[in-house]
């Protein structure tokens, strides 16, 4: 609670100052775009918070992100009704998340050695297949869903919301967020106690590959081309946002809505510095600080 506190404050130092020093950073034109540039952090992160919270780590979300993406893109493009594109690259990206889970659950690799693999395996197995080509051509009704622009970011921000909402209830209320907590903060108890901790990791890696493959999607409309190279740095901002919103690396500990802030301030930060006219060179910089802040308890 103290460490959403302190985020929450440093959100709102950050908006007094830009809104005092330049208040068109609070124009809606902006906001909009500000919101719809980190929609996939967003969306993303509600998965890497239950794969920290039980003590694991997933690099390989960007590159499920961009397969997924081109994959809805392509289907479109040949014929398939728009929701059946969005569940296939959503069902596309839990496959590829529950092969790490599975690598990381039954093999017993080290997370962080399987989703690097993935990440780098991946990312190159997509540009063999495209050659480095974009998915061109989308369909009109695969544009912003088929519900115009001026709606789009309206219902991109119920879906996302409503994905937080979910989860951050879920997490107290329902016995598997429960046990998702219970075997972050101690595997060998959760096993005692009954909980199959190798079908719960596997789960939680599927689940949050089908998120990176939504957010795909929802990032996806917004073009009229789809790039074979998205997602480049995903995994960074998603894992960021996840750890200065309160999360513990070692497992055991984080809350959704520590995690929903850590998204608006690392998401708001690099604007607003542009706004203030401090050179966009700091930005890694200054983010980086606040991730180190972040890691001191």
């Amino acid at each position: 609670m103290r460490r959403e506190a302190s985020v929450a404050l440093a959100i709102a130092v950050l908006a007094l100052v830009v809104g005092v020093t330049a208040p068109g950073y609070f124009a809606r034109e902006n906001l909009v775009d500000l919101f719809l540039a980190n929609l996939p952090v967003l969306i993303v992160a509600v998965g890497m918070t239950l794969v920290i919270v039980l003590g694991h780590i997933d690099i390989s979300v960007g590159s499920i992100f961009a397969i997924c993406g081109v994959a809805a893109g392509a289907a479109a493009k040949t014929g398939w009704p728009v929701a059946l594109a969005c569940l296939a690259a959503c069902a596309l990206g839990g496959a590829l998340g529950a092969l790490n889970g599975a690598l990381v659950a039954y093999v017993r690799l080290p997370s962080i050695v399987v989703t690097l693999a993935t990440m780098v395996t991946l990312r190159d197995l997509l540009r063999w297949t495209t050659q480095g080509a974009w998915v061109q051509d989308l369909p009109a009704e695969f544009q912003w869903l088929g519900v115009g622009q001026s709606a789009y970011p309206m219902v991109s921000a119920v879906v996302a919301l409503g994905l937080f909402a979910a989860a951050a209830w879920g997490s107290r209320n329902v016995r598997l967020g429960r046990a998702i907590y219970a075997t972050g903060s101690n595997p060998d108890a959760a096993r005692l106690t009954g909980i199959n901790t190798a079908v719960l990791t596997c789960g939680v890696f599927a689940a949050t590959g089908a998120l990176s493959g939504l957010a795909a999607v929802l990032n996806s409309v917004r073009f009229n081309q789809i790039p074979s190279n998205a997602g480049l740095g995903l995994e960074m901002k998603v894992i960021a946002a996840v750890i200065v919103g309160g999360a513990a690396i070692r497992g055991g500990r984080a809350t959704f809505t520590g995690t929903l802030l850590g998204v608006v301030l690392l998401g708001a930060v690099g604007p607003a510095l542009t706004f203030l006219g401090v050179s966009a060179y700091w930005e890694r910089a200054v983010q980086g600080g606040i991730i180190l802040a972040g890691l001191v308890r």
